[in-house]
């Protein structure tokens, strides 16, 4: 029986080295190249070399790697170009299986890992010496978002809002969203194809770089110091690439003046020259569509942009059309047949009218931007919107009836009067032969509307039919267009509200008006509440207290603690029974009264059931 072999004992034998010692070089080198330039293709050459690097057997030339894994037809293709060089370089017979003299061999480990170039060694080398610790030595890179991306757009917008003079300091997500898509490509609401991410998800980058912060709710988002720097970064850079843009405009425009005279251009119509002579007459009117790849200039963003900042926020005579936005409600569901009829008329009148989602009234006006379309995109920026002061309230006798009985009345008038428009209007439609079989008396609901025009301060108007309605709206729509043609509409915000309700009387020349996205999102029902808004409708839900007498105690005690902590201080009962009952509420500021007084002590004090 023969001896089993004995155990070799000793190093471990090295591998073979790489048949294919060229292609592996050259791998090495556009791997290396990529990295300096902070290209992740570099990920790719590596895959790449670790496959050449398995494989036992010769490559004659790059197309016979791509049974390998990881090479792909880019990578074979430069490959190939290579290789073609290298036989012209050293003759068609020249070996393509081994180095060249003075070349690294392929098994030295430089070529065959991520490992840094010899500058970035160094570099490592000097981070190690000064922090002393090991395998941390590079720099942790500074976040800067790409142009025209979500987030260079979200920076850049909140630092041009906190450099207009009086601005409030921060944004509102959808009044965010529309002024940042000007400065994207990619939609802030409509995510891209075979994708679930839109430009607004780089907010929650920006959150985590501790560049954006959001507070509030509704969610306000503003400025970090840190992001206040960044975005003063790319807004300076924005500006240079304008002005060396602007420069090189004027060296082209110079070099032409010089040409040499007699030269014609045959292939130029009269119509281009003369084009050109208006160009040059004109600079800034040019239609700029111009890019270019050393600064990755948009020239027709930055002039809309320069626009928009030389108006700070306004929008000026001329530039804007008024346009009618009718509720969807008004034109779905219920009786369809009546409300296709309003749209018909409106149609016919010839009135520019948009159907939308509002969050409280039924019409209301608006001041759209003119916008001109961007060559080679599908559609064209979204202009800003300034809400009117002028807001409708449509209700027909039945549905008026009903509104008194459920509570709706109430609480429609309530939250018109805190939606931030000045005028609100209750437009009253008779319903015909159908008002003698309502459930109130038509003297309880000739009252309501009486107490809605005198108590309330709202505007009233009564129609027989939708005809008249959309004649109303019709004319109320000529009116508004005439009324603001020669006005600047100024953007302000709903907590910045002055008292400039009669600025279309005196003829002012500019108006502050709130913008549409800002409106429809604080008039939301059902949005999260404060303790004060709680507190207000819990006080509304007593009988006979009123928006006005609740809005007077909400001026002295703001919650019900702070209500309660004032019944504490008092130290007889009769106390606390009339202790609201001096409260002043109106425009006549009449008392609140002793009977409110103790029902409000009752229902806050009381122990147990309320008898």
């Amino acid at each position: 029986m023969p001896a089993p072999e004995p155990v070799r004992q000793g190093r471990k034998r090295g591998l073979p080295s790489c048949p294919n010692p060229l292609f592996l070089r050259w791998l090495t080198e556009l791997r290396d190249e990529a990295k300096e330039k902070g290209q992740k293709i570099q990920f790719c050459y590596q895959k790449a070399i670790s496959s050449l690097n398995k494989y036992p057997l010769p490559l004659q030339n790059a197309k016979e790697a791509k049974i390998l894994q990881n090479f792909g037809d880019g990578i074979c293709k430069i490959l190939d170009e290579k290789l073609q060089r290298y036989l012209r370089e050293n003759g068609p017979n020249a070996p393509i299986h081994s180095l060249p003299k003075g070349a690294p061999p392929p098994g030295r480990p430089d070529n065959n890992n991520m490992a840094p170039s010899t500058k970035k060694n160094a570099a490592g080398d000097k981070g190690k010496d000064k922090g002393g610790g090991g395998g941390g030595g590079r720099k942790k890179r500074e976040y800067v978002p790409q142009k025209r991306s979500g987030g260079h757009a979200v920076l850049l917008t909140l630092y041009r809002q906190s450099q207009i003079p009086g601005s409030k300091g921060y944004m509102f997500k959808l009044e965010l969203q529309a002024e940042a898509q000007l400065l994207c490509d990619k939609s802030f609401s409509v995510p891209d194809l075979g994708s679930k991410y839109t430009a607004w998800s780089s907010v929650s980058t920006l959150i985590q770089k501790n560049l954006v912060i959001k507070t509030h709710n509704p969610a306000r988002f503003s400025l970090t110091d840190e992001g206040q720097i960044l975005a003063e970064r790319l807004e300076a850079a924005e500006e240079g690439a304008k002005d060396r843009v602007e420069t090189r405009s004027e060296r082209g425009e110079e070099e032409e003046e010089e040409d040499v005279p007699g030269v014609v251009d045959l292939t130029c119509s009269d119509e281009e020259e003369e084009e050109e002579k208006e160009d040059r007459t004109h600079p800034t009117e040019r239609p700029p569509c111009v890019s270019q790849s050393d600064g990755d200039v948009d020239v027709m963003s930055l002039d809309s942009q320069t626009n928009r900042k030389r108006n700070g926020g306004c929008l000026l005579p001329g530039n804007y059309d008024i346009i009618l936005c009718v509720d969807f409600i008004e034109t779905t569901g219920g009786s369809s047949h009546k409300k296709q009829e309003l749209v018909k008329e409106l149609q016919r009148n010839g009135v520019s009218f948009d159907v939308r989602k509002l969050n409280v009234g039924d019409f209301l006006w608006v001041a759209r931007e003119k916008v001109a379309p961007v060559p080679g995109q599908l559609r064209a920026p979204a202009g800003r919107e300034l809400v009117l002061d002028y807001i409708i309230e449509r209700k027909r006798m039945d549905d008026l009836c009903g509104s008194i009985i459920d509570g709706r009345f109430r609480e429609q008038k309530f939250r018109l009067k805190r939606c931030g428009l000045r005028r609100p209007i209750y437009l009253v439609e008779e319903c015909g032969t159908a008002a003698s079989h309502l459930s109130l008396p038509e003297a309880t609901l000739q009252q309501a509307i009486v107490n809605t025009q005198v108590v309330d301060g709202f505007f009233v108007k009564r129609v027989q039919d939708v005809r008249e309605s959309a004649a109303y709206l019709t004319i109320m729509t000529r009116y508004l267009t005439k009324l603001y043609q020669d006005r600047t509409l100024i953007c302000r915000s709903r907590e910045l509200e002055g008292d400039e309700a009669g600025d279309e009387e005196r003829g002012s020349p500019s108006c502050s008006l709130i913008s549409f996205a800002e409106f429809n999102h604080g008039a939301i029902k059902n949005k999260c509440q404060t303790v004060r808004e709680v507190f207000a409708r819990q006080l509304m839900q007593i009988s006979g207290l009123s928006g006005d007498k609740a809005a007077a105690i909400l001026e002295i005690y703001s919650t019900p603690y702070s209500l309660l902590t004032a019944y504490e201080r008092c130290t007889s009962e009769a106390e606390k029974e009339k202790l609201l009952s001096s409260i002043r509420y109106g425009k006549l500021k009449r008392n609140l009264g002793p009977a409110l007084s103790k029902t409000v002590y009752q229902l806050y004090c009381t122990q147990g059931a309320l008898s």
